[in-house]
């Protein structure tokens, strides 16, 4: 009682915020705020969203500016439908604390497939306040029979048993009781009356069947499966009269050949839980399987569309023996860019791990890493969007000898840049003469690409490396590991300081152009002080000459 009541302490109902289920994916905040804005003044509101996917996880949560409002919300439009779906709200409950303990929380089952929330809801909120009420459903929305209601006070929840237990139901005698995790549940398997039997032949039907297994004892009712063109599936379902009988007959016919097959009986599953129980064998498997390549599987990827599975082995065999290779392709059997490579040991994978990140093939940089399962690979990404890591690893390593700023961030997006006066779009390795157009809103040639006041946009300082030195090979790992519209903007801001050196004036302009070609030649400008200064002599020419042509 102790614990409840200070579970109790610490539920300070109502607030102001409320948490909106069931929701269609489509539902996004412009429609939920059109929706909730109409009964009162809202705050704010956020859609939950996959970290890596970024689709609807269903669920919302929307905060009003005060709590007469959400009140009111709750109170009126709890299961209404929203985009063809009815919503389920209840008061945000950010603390765990109350969820975990169980207190009020209980368990109705034996429920009628007519009942769903809102008449759950309705039955028991004559007992107290209720914080969350659900009829569990299947992917295709019917009831599962069961569900659950959580209230406020353990005194509710007491109340709620002893009236509503053994109660009818819409025809139903339903069962209420306390809720216990999963981890309490003590199911006894051991009895059961009903046996599941497969792999029967052909030419098996129902007298056969209960001769057979009426041997073991009173036999109260069978069944054989058919398809609609009458042909027998295989297996059927023999209820005894009572547990023993049907913990004998598993025992005398389990795994026994029955005319050239070997026969599986076992105890009869609801289709959930069988499904439940393949799962579970599934991921067993899977779980094994994963443990016996761990630390050797490699994943590769920005790969280049010229490199094959027996180039991928050519290049990782020097550090060891290669079991396996495998480049993932798409439906038309074009390379993704990415695959994967196991070796015979984990220190050889290892080896390969090191000395191949960042390794240049075929222009490209390779992103190399140890495979890892999709929830691992979710959880890590999850975590560096938390710490963004990308802005951090734009600062070189130490040794940087003086502190620049990074090429303006407005020319990140193509787009935006050309509106401030960019020149068109100009391809790499020539720049043909005439290509570059005037310039936008506030550009009219000469200094088109800079801001305010004629001179470059000003942004927060940041070291950067001395001109002409090699790029280090993490920032390789990094561009490689990027997502594809990051690359540019990671490019430009080693670029930019780089072309600032040679043509102070248009070197916003001219980063922008360059940025055009591909990121391995952009790479290779990088690694190449004289490659750059070329294709940069390059680009004032062009612009000269536009300027010249504008000027006429």
């Amino acid at each position: 009682m102790a614990v409840a009541s200070a579970v109790a302490a610490k539920t300070a109902f109502p607030s102001t915020s409320l948490y909106v289920g069931d929701l269609a994916p489509d539902v996004n905040e412009a429609l939920l705020f059109e929706i909730f804005n109409a009964v009162g003044p809202v705050a704010s509101i956020r859609v939950c969203r996959d970290a890596v996917t970024r689709r609807s996880l269903g669920y919302a949560y929307v905060n009003f500016h005060n709590v007469g409002d959400a009140e009111r919300a709750l109170d009126t439009m709890n299961f209404s439908t929203i985009a063809n779906r009815p919503c389920r709200i209840m008061w945000s409950q950010r603390d765990p604390t109350l969820r975990k303990s169980g207190v009020g929380n209980i368990f109705v089952k034996n429920l009628d497939k007519s009942i769903d929330h809102k008449a759950l809801y309705d039955t028991f909120s004559v007992f107290g306040n209720i914080l969350s009420c659900k009829v569990c459903t299947d992917l295709n929305g019917e009831s599962l029979g069961y569900g659950f209601v959580h209230y406020q006070t353990a005194e509710a929840a007491e109340k709620a048993i002893t009236h509503v237990n053994g109660m009818s139901i819409a025809g139903h005698k339903v069962h209420v009781a306390h809720f216990k995790p999963r981890s309490e549940r003590s199911g006894d398997n051991s009895k059961f009356t009903n046996i599941y039997i497969k792999n029967l032949p052909e030419s098996m039907d129902k007298a056969h069947l209960e001769e057979m297994f009426g041997k073991v004892g009173a036999i109260t009712s069978s069944m054989l499966s058919y398809s609609p063109d009458g042909t027998f599936r295989g297996f059927a379902f023999v209820n005894y009269e009572n547990a023993d009988e049907a913990q004998e007959a598993v025992r005398q016919f389990n795994d026994v050949e029955f005319e050239g097959k070997k026969l599986f009986v076992g105890r009869a599953m609801k289709k959930s839980e069988r499904q439940a129980q393949l799962f579970s064998i599934h991921q067993d498997r899977l779980e094994a399987k994963r443990k016996q390549w761990e630390g050797r599987n490699l994943y590769v990827k920005n790969l280049s569309d010229a490199i094959d599975e027996a180039k991928l082995k050519e290049e990782f065999a020097a550090y060891g023996s290669v079991t396996s290779v495998k480049i993932v392709a798409d439906s038309n059997g074009r390379t993704r860019g990415f695959g994967f490579v196991c070796f015979e040991s984990s220190e050889q994978a290892a080896k390969a791990h090191q000395e191949m990140q960042g390794k240049m093939i075929d222009k490209k940089p390779l992103y190399v890493a140890f495979a890892q399962r999709r929830e691992e690979r979710r959880q890590m990404l999850e975590k560096q969007r938390r710490d963004n890591p990308m802005i951090q690893s734009m600062y070189p390593p130490q040794g940087a000898l003086y502190y620049q700023a990074p090429f303006p961030p407005s020319m990140a997006a193509n787009a935006r840049w050309a509106g401030q006066g960019a020149p068109a779009v100009v391809r790499a390795p020539m720049f043909p003469m005439g290509r570059v157009p005037r310039g936008g809103r506030g550009g009219r040639g000469r200094g088109a690409a800079r801001g305010r006041g004629g001179r470059d946009a000003p942004v927060p300082v940041a070291p950067v490396a001395v001109m002409g030195a090699p790029v280090p090979t993490s920032f390789s790992q990094l561009l490689a590991s990027a997502r594809p519209e990051d690359q540019k903007q990671m490019i430009g801001e080693k670029l930019f300081p780089l072309i600032r050196e040679i043509e102070q004036k248009r070197a916003g302009k001219i980063t922008g152009m360059l940025l055009e070609m591909d990121n391995s030649d952009l790479l290779e400008l990088l690694e190449s002080p004289d490659a750059l200064k070329e294709k940069v002599t390059e680009a004032i020419a062009v612009l000269a000459a536009h300027e010249t042509t504008g000027q006429n």
